[in-house]
């Protein structure tokens, strides 16, 4: 197959963003040949003081900072005022996650940027957005996941809220801000006009919880939390083996009568209570007993290799380590080796969309804090 350069490659992304989301917005598109220049002050991200660490460097800044250049500016000082403004001129895409209103402050607001370059696509992440009653309020991660309805929909159904592990709002947040981007980047081929685009983490996690908001908007039902089942499908969800505890996913009666062929009790499909998708949620504590019931006799493992090879979608449950180095994930290039000048050769993710004729890999570490910073200037003088 013929190579192709990366889609993004060429592309200039000026990059004011710090802590999670904004990075692992830019962070994708430098996964994808995008040229990032991020912007920080004298004391840098503050995802560089924030562990864990190795040789004293962040390990969740190399992962969110990935394939960028360092620049520091000090954006109230008149001289690297200009240079940010010079930088802006000749980017296609600006990205910043400070709060609304503080861009503006400093001079580098839309307005401003937009006017001086008008092919300019402006990117601005917060929390709640740049509108509504909100708008000034701080987040974090774990304040959207309460306020977005995840948290009261996540834990045990006698158990107290519960946070997801990981920082999902960021994670969406930063997600969406990248293909906002590329909706106007492919916007401006025709136009030949910038954007102005305003993306919010708590919009961006509501808009990933298709099934609670079908039953709060549609059915005028207001969701609690099930655990480890589905809301609204039987059996579906983690169950207890001999060992340990495994996932099944049945969805409908067909799959559902091979399931119960493959655990022993084919007369569990011509029980009334078990006929149909809704009563077998309805009644899924019973379905549950005789699932337990049968793999108490088996191990997870086992208990799957069963289930699969009668085409049942199950998998026993692997910890992050045991997922991040799976054949799965080495086979699908979910990270990539990259050479860091005190750590030496280290993985760190990459975006997961695979591109026919353009190879993974190939990009630099994180940059080190102003680790760029006479190249941008000389660059800036050609």
């Amino acid at each position: 197959m013929t190579t192709r350069p990366k889609p993004l490659s060429g592309l200039k992304i000026l990059d004011f963003t710090r802590v999670l989301a904004g990075p692992y917005s830019t962070a994708l598109m430098a996964d994808l040949g995008a040229d990032v220049i991020k912007v920080e002050g004298a004391e840098g991200d503050e995802y560089r003081r924030v562990g864990p660490f190795r040789e004293g460097e962040s390990a969740l800044f190399q992962t969110a900072n990935r394939g960028k250049r360092s620049i520091v500016l000090d954006l109230k000082n008149p001289d690297d005022h200009q240079v940010a403004l010079a930088l802006a001129d000749r980017a296609d895409v600006v990205v910043e996650n400070f709060r609304p209103g503080v861009m503006a402050r400093l001079g580098l607001g839309p307005d401003v940027l937009t006017a001086r370059n008008p092919r300019l696509i402006y990117a601005s992440i917060s929390g709640f957005g740049q509108s509504g009653p909100n708008a000034e309020r701080p987040a974090y991660d774990i304040i959207v996941q309460a306020m977005s309805g995840l948290m009261a929909l996540t834990g045990t159904t006698d158990g107290p809220p519960t946070m997801v592990g990981e920082a999902v709002a960021d994670v969406a947040g930063g997600l969406f801000a990248a293909w906002g981007i590329m909706a106007a980047l492919y916007e401006r081929e025709s136009t030949g006009k910038g954007r102005v685009i305003d993306v919010a983490l708590y919009d961006a996690l509501a808009s990933m919880m298709p099934t609670a908001a079908a039953r709060v908007l549609i059915s005028g039902q207001d969701p609690v939390r099930t655990g480890n089942r589905h809301p609204l499908s039987a059996p579906f969800g983690v169950y207890q083996a001999g060992n340990g505890h495994f996932a099944v996913a049945v969805l409908n009666d067909r799959l559902f009568a091979r399931f119960c062929e493959t655990i022993g009790r084919p007369e569990l499909a011509t029980r009334p209570e078990f006929a149909s998708d809704a009563t077998r949620r309805v009644n899924e504590p019973a379905l549950a007993a005789a699932i337990e019931g049968w793999a108490a006799a088996h191990t997870a493992e086992s208990a799957v290799a069963t289930l699969a090879a009668a085409g049942i979608p199950a998998a026993a449950l692997s910890s992050a380590r045991e997922a991040w180095t799976s054949e799965q994930s080495v086979a699908r290039g979910l990270t990539s080796p990259v050479t860091h000048p005190l750590l030496g050769p280290i993985d760190v993710p990459e975006q997961p969309v695979h591109f026919a004729g353009s190879p993974r890999g190939g990009r630099r570490a994180a940059p080190g804090l102003d680790e760029h910073g006479a190249q941008i200037r000389a660059e800036m003088a050609q």
